[in-house]
């Protein structure tokens, strides 16, 4: 099954590691850091310019970046 990630953005839901809430999860330096060396490493991908809600980390080692919150996510990937 393929889940909506913002703006017109899909990934599977069994490759979907884990959804984490960008306000409370970049409070920890160590999650800080992965984000910059995944930018640096060009494993992100924006869904949005809009104010980031949220990242989903996929088992291809991938980040989405996404304005949705972790909940709406969490209720697509049921």
């Amino acid at each position: 099954m393929y889940i909506h990630v913002g703006n017109g953005r899909l990934r599977r839901a069994e490759e979907i590691i884990g959804v984490f809430d960008m306000d409370t999860s970049t409070v920890a330096d160590d999650t800080r850091e992965f984000l910059a060396r995944s930018q640096r490493e060009g494993r992100v991908i924006a869904t949005t310019y809009e104010l980031p809600r949220s990242f989903i980390l996929t088992c291809d080692d991938m980040v989405t970046i996404s304005q949705l919150s972790p909940n709406a996510l969490g209720g697509r990937i049921g």
